[in-house]
């Protein structure tokens, strides 16, 4: 078996954009090229796909001359990209495999994972529900209550809701969660649109800027004098949990500049944790893992109590960041799992899957033909 054709995506229409670009340098860095033949496919911000080998560096501003249009078809026999030429004609540019490196909104939430699957082209991470559950804070946070995972009290509600009643929704928040509290869009990451509100004028403020980026809000109740610990989990039905790593923010928490940008944040791995904590945050790392419908890869944040002890899962992120900084490679590196060998390993899950999935029925013929009957036989089947 040769080489693999693998289209690494990146960029996307979201406000987590200039994220992606990053991670997707790291990883088309560390991809072997004698196992993959690299396609880098880039999203513009308008939404235009485009590849080539200078795709990164033409989203991200450093050259000017464009690449090529390309389109992904929702066909299973076309099974990968058509470029155009320049001359209103197109090529074939066949993919065995998928690595969506999108952070954020139509990248993130199951909408190219949706894509990807009509086209029955195989994809690193997870599904369509576990993509949209993870990009959707209300969601996982109401399946992991069902699941008796341990999270924080929230108020959620539609941005539009809040222009509509917002003295009825400050009461609900103040009376169910207090001060202070964190506000977020329901669905994005890597902190943007995320702001900490200690009284009324700032709650206001707060909803106000969640709503710029999406329909839904949720604000959470903040614990106090907490510790950010993150888990890594690998794997399909069999996950597994990477050593629990913490982050110690510059900021007052680990906003977008803190994450990104000042470089004065600093990763503990593994963290500083009695062994019981450590085992217990693995475990609950797998747990929400499941929960949330996940596949192949997801970071699981939690929040820890340095007061009482007091453990929460946060959130999970299940195309968490894969820059030169980020915690998800950290934390299995951690464990013996290089770089290189951890991109592999999220490939190969994706070939898994697919495998497993190409074993079941997409047919079923019904005993009676009872749809060849015509209008009138059809209607009459129905009462």
């Amino acid at each position: 078996m040769g080489a693999l054709r693998l289209g690494v995506v990146f960029g996307g229409r979201s406000g987590e954009h200039e994220v992606s670009l990053v991670s997707a340098a790291s990883v088309l860095h560390a991809l072997d090229p004698a196992k993959y033949v690299i396609v880098p496919i880039g999203i513009e911000k308008n939404g235009r796909w485009r590849t080539g080998p200078s795709a990164l560096a033409y989203l991200a501003g450093e050259i000017t001359d464009v690449p090529a249009l390309c389109y992904l078809p929702p066909d299973p026999f076309v099974r990968g990209l058509l470029v155009e030429d320049g001359h209103g004609s197109f090529r074939h540019e066949p993919l065995d495999v998928v690595f969506p490196v999108l952070h954020g909104p139509l990248g993130e939430d199951g909408c190219v994972q949706g894509l990807l699957e009509l086209a029955s082209i195989p994809y690193v991470g997870s599904g369509v529900l576990g993509s949209a559950v993870g990009m959707d804070k209300i969601a996982q946070k109401r399946l992991f209550a069902a699941a008796g995972l341990p999270v924080v009290e929230t108020v959620s509600f539609r941005s539009e809701e809040y222009y509509t009643e917002s003295g009825g929704i400050i009461h609900r928040i103040e009376t169910a969660l207090g001060y202070p509290v964190f506000v977020k869009p329901a669905n994005l990451g890597s902190s943007v649109g995320i702001s900490r509100a200690t009284g009324r004028a700032e709650l206001h403020d707060s909803i106000a800027l969640a709503a710029l980026y999406d329909r839904w809000v949720i604000v959470e109740r903040a614990v106090h004098n907490a510790r950010e610990i993150e888990v890594a989990v690998l794997g399909n039905a069999s996950p597994e949990a990477s050593v629990p790593g913490e982050i110690v923010p510059g900021n007052e928490f680990y906003d977008y500049a803190a994450k990104y940008m000042d470089g004065t944040s600093r990763c503990v791995i593994p963290a500083e944790l009695p062994s019981d904590i450590a085992g217990r945050l693995r475990t609950l790392a797998v747990e929400a893992f499941l929960a949330a419908f996940c596949e192949g890869m997801a970071r699981v944040d939690f929040l820890l109590s340095r007061e009482d002890g007091a453990l929460f899962v946060n959130e999970v992120n299940t195309i968490p960041g894969f820059t030169g900084i980020s915690m998800y490679p950290k934390l299995f590196e951690a464990a013996g799992i290089a770089y290189p060998r951890l991109l592999d390993r999220l490939i190969e899950l994706a070939l898994e899957r697919e495998r497993e999935k190409a074993a079941l029925r997409r047919t079923f013929e019904p005993p009676d033909r009872w749809y060849t009957q015509g209008a009138e036989g059809s209607e009459r089947e129905t009462r």
